[in-house]
Formats: C-alpha cells, sequence, structure tokens
C-alpha cells in the first residue's frame, strides 16, 4: 500500500488535538474518539485492536492497567422517549503508548492504521520522548523499551547457540559497567531488585544501546557458539562504555540509584485514574 506522506502531519495535529490532560498533569486519550482516526467507525470493530493491543502489553511484561484504564460510563438511549433507559457502554483511558499498541496490532489493511504506524513509528520513538514526556515516564518507556529488546536479544542468543542466560546476560554488564551483575548490586546497594529497575534514563539508555547493539551484531555476523556469542556481548558492552569514557560521561556504575521502576509506574498509574475529571487541551 502506497502511503501519502503529507497524511502523517494530518494525523499528528489529530491525534494530539484529542489528546487530554488529567489533574496529576498525565496525558492519556479516550478510546472513543481514537478509534475513528484509525479508520474504526464501529466500536465492535474497535474492541477487536484493543484486545490485541492488551494482549501485546502483557506480553512485554507491562501492567494492563498502566496503560488501559477502564472508563466504562452510563448513558442513556432513546433519550425523551417512554422508552428512555440507561445503558452502559465501554471506554478506556489510554495512554501514549496504549495508542502505539493499538496502532501497531490493528488492521493493516487500512489506510489509516498503516498511516498511524508510520507515525508512531517515528514520534513515539523519538520527539515524543525526548521533548514531551516527563521524567519518570521516560524512564518507564525506556524501561519497556529495553524490556522488549531484551526478550529478542535472548531469542537471538538462544538460536546463536547460548544455554546460560545468566553468563551471557553477565558478560554484557561486564562490558559495560566493568563489573558483573552482583558486583553491580553491591556498588549500588540494591539488593536483590532486578539493575534495570533501578535504574535511571541515561542508564536505561546506555543498556538498551548495549541490547539492541549486540542483537544486531549476532544476527548479521551469523555469530554461532556460545563463547562467541558472550564474547560479542562484552565486546559491545565495553565500546559503548569506551564512548561514554570519551565524551566525559558518568560511568553506568556510578550513575545514582533510582526509585524502583514498580513504583514509578503505581505513582503513573494513581494519577491516571485520579483525572476522571479532565479538561482537554486546547
Amino acid at each position: 500500500m502506497e502511503l501519502s506522506y503529507e497524511i502523517v502531519p494530518s494525523l499528528n495535529k489529530d491525534f494530539e488535538s484529542i489528546k487530554k490532560i488529567n489533574q496529576g498533569g498525565i496525558e492519556f486519550w479516550e478510546a472513543r474518539e481514537l478509534m475513528p482516526l484509525l479508520g474504526y467507525k464501529k466500536w465492535q470493530n474497535s474492541e477487536q485492536a484493543i484486545d490485541r493491543a492488551m494482549i501485546a502489553c502483557t506480553n512485554s511484561g507491562q501492567d494492563i492497567e498502566d496503560h488501559f484504564t477502564d472508563s466504562s460510563k452510563m448513558i442513556k438511549i432513546a433519550k425523551n422517549t417512554v422508552k428512555e433507559a440507561p445503558r452502559k457502554i465501554k471506554d478506556y483511558y489510554l495512554s501514549r503508548y496504549a495508542c502505539y499498541l493499538i496502532a501497531q496490532n490493528g488492521n493493516p489493511r487500512k489506510q489509516e492504521i498503516a498511516i498511524a504506524q508510520t507515525y508512531f513509528a517515528i514520534q513515539t520513538r523519538k520527539q515524543e520522548i525526548s521533548q514531551q514526556l516527563t521524567d519518570n515516564q521516560k524512564r518507564l518507556y525506556i524501561r519497556q523499551e529495553v524490556k522488549t529488546h531484551n526478550i529478542k536479544l535472548f531469542e537471538t542468543a538462544k538460536q546463536a547457540g547460548v544455554d546460560n542466560f545468566g553468563k551471557f546476560n553477565n558478560y554484557g554488564y561486564l562490558g559495560l559497567y566493568g563489573l558483573v551483575a552482583s558486583d553491580i548490586k553491591k556498588k549500588k546497594a540494591i539488593g536483590n531488585d532486578d539493575i534495570l529497575d533501578r535504574a535511571g534514563s541515561t542508564e536505561l539508555a546506555a543498556n538498551l544501546f548495549r541490547i539492541t547493539q549486540t542483537d544486531e551484531q549476532l544476527r548479521t555476523k551469523d555469530i554461532k557458539g556460545e563463547e562467541t556469542a558472550n564474547a560479542t556481548h562484552f565486546a559491545v558492552g565495553k565500546e559503548i562504555r569506551s564512548t561514554i569514557q570519551k565524551i566525559g560521561g558518568t560511568m553506568p556504575e556510578d550513575l545514582p540509584v533510582q526509585k524502583h521502576i514498580k513504583e514509578i509506574a503505581k505513582e503513573e498509574r494513581k494519577q491516571l485514574k485520579s483525572g476522571r475529571a479532565v479538561q482537554k487541551i486546547k
């Protein structure tokens, strides 16, 4: 399907125009306003795409309630007639990530979906991460990207012959941090918490680069054998560490520990749910 790139800015304008902000300053969208922009005229058809997006959300390790908040409401049908009666209609408050997932899991034959996928591929990964999200939202988003790409990396590593994934992971940490996972936890005094659950945006970004570049190296160079895969993971991590040193950045092991990512997600969810009374951005 050939897309008109002139339509993408139009989607951007329409998508941002229906964005709302709750009392906690959190942005969200209403599903019944979003779905027509994606080419869904009937709510019944919309629900299938939303359900698939929810499954994708769960499969990526996210809590559905962090991104899809039930906002069902009662309306009156046959208003001002003797048959007037209340009826519950389904709706959701959606995070930006939820909107992205719906677009990715929509009907690809719809031109609106194809355009939306192009839009989110450009905007969600770049401009909105760097310019529009709060620090907490950036951290939540990048942490999710790390989880998603780590799954891909482990699948690629398995195909390369890796059996001991703990050891494989440690080689990556050793290259990037100069320490294995257990020593990183001791240095940062985070107990048994996952290192990346306590990492800030900068540290997460370095790890995301480590993960995606290792996956790329294993695949494009068709690396085989556990030892070679481990060495590749170490080399990529070390190269990123060297780059950080060259530009005078703070080494990842010296970056400050942050509040657990689950606490951040809980706070964001609480703010989203508290914003039932909202005002539309003008």
